[in-house]
C-alpha cells in the first residue's frame, strides 16, 4: 500500500487467525434458497439437478484449493474440511471463509447453464457461511454426524409434506399433520399414504453427498520393456454413504486419516449445542461503523488472461461500479460504497443490525452477491469476451469508532488509487514506448508525484489531471433523493475535501429514508 498520513487506520484491523492444530471448516449455506428454489422452479421435495450443481461446485473447490481434503452436503448447503496442517491464507478466518463463499457462488453461477440450460438465472443467487473450529477429530466426527442427521430429518419430512401437498394438502396443513412426528410415524405415513418406501429413495437425497480427495494408484509411463510404472495419484470422488462418521468409512479412505486423523470409534449421541461452541463467532461492536472491504482474488492474472486495458480498463471498473449498485440496493444498511481498480469498501449505517453484526454472515453474504452480479453482469459490460475462468473475491469487516476516522479510511483508499493510479499509468506508457517492464520498474522507482507528472508531459504529452476522473479519483456510489425518488448513483470526485460531505450531509447523517427492499434479510 502507498504510504499516507491516513494509514493508521490500519490499527483498527483486527487479527482473526484460526489457531494452530484445530480442524478448520468453512460451512455455507444458500441465502434465502426457498425463495431462490420457488422463483427457479425447482422440483419438490428435491431437485437432482440443483443437487448435482451444488456437488459440482463442491468438486470445483477441492480442485481449486488443495488444502481442502473433504466435503459434505446436501440441500443448500456444504461443509468444507481443510487438512490440520493448512496454512490457507495464513489461518485468517475471514480470508479463509470469504474466498471459498466468493468462489463457489461463482462456480455456481457460471455453471448453472450447464446443468439448467433452458432456464435463466433470475437474479444472482448468494450464499453466507461461518467458520468452525474443530478442537479435534471427535469433535470433527460429532459435526459431521449433525450435519447428515439434519439431512436425514429435513429430507424425511420434505418428503412427507410435498407428498401431503402434492395430493391436494394446504402447505399448513400439511405442517400440522407432520408437527410433532417421529421418525416411524413418518415412515408409515410414507409407506401407507403414498407407497413409498423411504429407504428406496435415492442415496443422494437421503444420505447427502461427499466430495472429497483420494490417493490411487495410477499408470504414469511403461518401461522400455513395457512394465507400467505406477504411482499415487489423488483424484476426486463422489460418494453417498448412509454413515458418513462410522470407521468403516472412515477408514476405508487413507487420506482423510492420515489428513484429517483417525476416528477412534462410532459416534452415538452428538450435543448440538455443544458443536456450536465450536463456531468461530462474535459480534462486531456495537455504535460503530461497520466497513467491509473485498479485494479481487489474483486479479492481476485475471485482467490478463481477460485482456483488460492498461492501465485502467474503464469496462472493468464500471462492471465493479454495476455490481456495487445491485449489492447497495440489494442490501439497505450499506450508506456508502467506494471503489478503486478490483477492490470496494461498503459502509454500513452505524446502528445497522445486519445479521446481528456476525461479521462472517455479513462479509460472506456481501462477498457472494457480489461475485454472482459480477459474473451475471459479464456479458452486459464484455459482449465479446467469455468469462474464462470463475472470478472471485475475498474480504473482511472492520469497525471504525467515529465519523472522522471513518472519513480517514474512505480517504486513505482514494489517497491509494491517486498513487497507485499514477504509477501504473507512468509504467504501461513506459512499456508501450518499448522499454521491458522490468526497466520500467526501475526508472519508477523512488519517484514522487511531482517527477512522474513531468515524466508524463514531457514524455507522453499528457496532463496528469485530464485522465478521466474514474481512474484518478475511483468511485462513490451512494444513496440520493431526487424529485422525491430514492436511487443509488455513482460519482467521480474528491472525498478528501469536506466540501462533498457538506454536499451530502445525509450519507454519514443517516437520516435519508431507503426504500425498503424485498430481498433485504437481517
Amino acid at each position: 500500500m502507498a504510504n499516507s498520513k491516513y494509514e493508521y487506520v490500519k490499527s483498527f484491523e483486527v487479527e482473526d487467525d484460526v489457531m494452530p492444530l484445530n480442524l478448520i471448516i468453512v460451512r455455507i449455506d444458500g441465502r434465502d434458497f426457498r425463495r431462490f428454489s420457488e422463483a427457479h422452479e425447482f422440483e419438490k421435495p428435491n431437485d437432482a439437478k440443483a443437487l448435482n450443481l451444488m456437488n459440482s461446485c463442491a468438486l470445483s473447490v477441492l480442485e481449486e484449493y488443495p488444502d481442502i481434503v473433504f466435503s459434505y452436503g446436501f440441500s443448500d448447503e456444504f461443509s468444507f474440511v481443510f487438512k490440520r496442517t493448512t496454512k490457507f491464507y495464513q489461518r485468517r478466518a475471514s480470508k479463509i471463509l470469504s474466498l471459498i463463499v466468493s468462489f463457489f457462488t461463482s462456480v455456481y453461477t457460471t455453471k448453472w447453464k450447464e446443468f439448467f440450460p433452458q432456464m435463466e438465472l433470475k437474479y444472482p443467487p448468494s450464499f453466507h457461511g461461518r467458520i468452525i473450529c474443530c478442537a479435534s477429530v471427535e469433535v470433527l466426527q460429532s459435526y459431521l454426524a449433525w450435519r447428515q442427521n439434519d439431512c436425514h430429518i429435513c429430507n424425511q419430512h420434505n418428503t412427507c409434506l410435498w407428498m401431503l401437498i402434492k395430493c391436494g394438502k394446504a402447505e399448513k396443513e400439511a405442517q400440522d399433520i407432520l408437527k410433532g412426528s417421529q421418525k416411524q410415524e413418518r415412515n408409515e405415513l410414507l409407506f401407507q399414504q403414498f407407497g413409498i418406501n423411504y429407504k428406496d429413495l435415492p442415496n443422494m437425497f437421503r444420505q447427502g453427498s461427499c466430495v472429497f480427495k483420494t490417493e490411487v494408484k495410477d499408470i504414469v509411463k511403461y518401461t522400455e520393456n513395457g512394465s507400467p510404472v505406477r504411482r499415487l495419484r489423488r483424484k476426486l470422488k463422489i460418494v453417498h454413504s448412509d454413515n458418513i462418521t462410522g470407521r468403516s468409512f472412515w477408514d476405508e479412505h487413507c487420506y482423510h486419516v492420515k489428513e484429517l486423523g483417525e476416528f477412534g470409534c462410532d459416534i452415538g449421541k452428538f450435543n448440538t449445542e455443544y458443536l456450536r461452541c465450536f463456531h468461530f463467532e462474535n459480534k462486531l461492536m456495537p455504535s460503530t461503523w461497520i466497513v467491509v472491504r473485498i479485494d479481487g482474488c489474483h486479479f492481476h492474472r485475471f485482467s490478463e488472461v481477460h485482456e483488460f486495458e492498461k492501465p485502467n480498463d474503464e469496462k472493468a471498473l464500471n462492471l465493479m461500479n454495476s455490481c456495487a449498485v445491485a449489492l447497495m440496493e440489494e442490501f439497505q444498511d450499506i450508506i456508502f460504497s467506494y471503489g478503486v481498480s478490483d477492490e470496494y469498501s461498503f459502509v454500513l449505517k452505524k446502528e445497522s443490525e445486519f445479521y446481528q453484526r456476525r461479521p462472517s454472515m455479513i462479509v460472506s453474504v456481501i462477498v457472494s452477491f457480489f461475485t454472482s452480479t459480477f459474473v451475471m453482469k459479464w456479458k452486459e459490460f464484455f459482449p465479446q469476451k467469455e468469462l474464462k475462468y470463475p472470478p472471485s473475491f475475498d474480504g473482511r469487516a472492520v469497525c471504525y469508532p467515529s465519523s472522522e476516522i471513518l472519513r480517514d479510511y474512505l480517504s486513505w483508499r482514494q489517497v491509494d488509487c491517486h498513487i497507485n493510479n499514477q504509477y501504473n499509468t507512468c509504467f504501461w506508457l513506459l512499456v508501450k514506448s518499448g522499454k521491458r517492464k522490468s526497466e520500467a520498474q526501475d526508472f519508477l522507482k523512488g519517484t514522487q508525484t511531482k517527477e512522474k507528472n513531468k515524466l508524463l508531459i514531457q514524455q507522453f504529452n499528457i496532463h496528469y489531471n485530464t485522465l478521466p476522473a474514474i481512474f484518478r479519483q475511483g468511485s462513490s456510489v451512494f444513496w440520493v433523493k431526487e424529485n422525491l425518488q430514492k436511487k443509488v448513483i455513482v460519482e467521480h470526485c474528491n472525498i478528501i475535501d469536506q466540501c462533498f460531505w457538506d454536499t451530502h450531509p445525509n450519507i454519514l447523517d443517516d437520516d435519508l429514508e431507503r426504500p425498503r427492499s424485498i430481498h433485504n434479510l437481517t
